[in-house]
């Protein structure tokens, strides 16, 4: 990782600031600090701050302050970390792992030389952490998949993956919104609403927040998503 950040202006509004070179927790934990940072003691002209894996990406009215102010901004924050980090707030997210809802279970058995069973509890004891949001509304992308059911993705990805579907691939797993198209695989589905329907706080996670999963039983599963 740099000793120091790497800044690169994005258009005549946004600057991109790089914290690190690869994926891992003590990139993401500076990420989520200077975000949390700049969300406390805004600059002027800031409009919105979007983490990334290893970098984050400031939005700013180009009418109201520039590129160089902003990094100022973010060379201070960086300089003067908060006495103590806050940890987030501990999410949970109920899995039912049903085979009709998890149709990729024995195929991750088998590629792993596990029991579905022993999937399922790898899943369950993951230390998960969401680590940025992308790709469609409220996709959080959390880290923390166990290293015993880690599979790259599929060679293509699967049309017509319901909302709700709890896929993984590699180190990551992630809770889906909307039917849609994935190459990652569909190990269960979660009656646990993402999208709040909340304008000021439209999705259930925030970056930074540890998530726990809770397994349920399918008749748990149907009286949810019927309610």
């Amino acid at each position: 990782m740099p000793s120091t950040p790497c800044f690169a202006p994005v258009a005549d509004h946004a600057l991109l600031v790089e914290l690190g070179e690869t994926i891992d927790d003590a990139t993401s934990d500076r990420i989520v600090a200077l975000d949390r940072a700049l969300a406390d003691d805004p600059p002027p002209g800031l409009r919105e701050v979007v983490p990334g894996l290893v970098n984050l990406l400031i939005d700013f009215d180009p009418c109201a302050t520039d590129h160089r102010q902003i990094e100022a901004a973010v060379r201070n924050c960086l300089a003067h970390p908060p006495a103590a980090g806050r940890a987030g707030t501990l999410r949970e997210v109920e899995v039912c792992y049903d085979p009709d809802l998890g149709h990729d279970l024995a195929s991750v058995a088998e590629q792993t030389g596990l029991s579905v069973d022993e999937v399922i509890a790898a899943h369950l004891s993951g230390d998960y952490r969401v680590r940025m949001y992308g790709f469609t509304p409220g996709y959080a992308y959390m880290s923390g998949t166990p290293e015993a059911i880690q599979l790259p993705r599929k060679p293509a990805a699967i049309r017509g993956v319901a909302a709700g579907s709890v896929i993984i691939a590699g180190p990551q797993c992630i809770v889906t919104t909307l039917l849609m198209p994935a190459g990652w695989w569909v190990i269960g589905r979660s009656p646990t609403r993402i999208l709040t329907g909340d304008l000021d706080h439209p999705f259930l996670f925030d970056v930074g927040d540890p998530v726990r999963m809770r397994r349920i039983t399918r008749a748990d599963y149907d009286r949810k998503v019927a309610a």
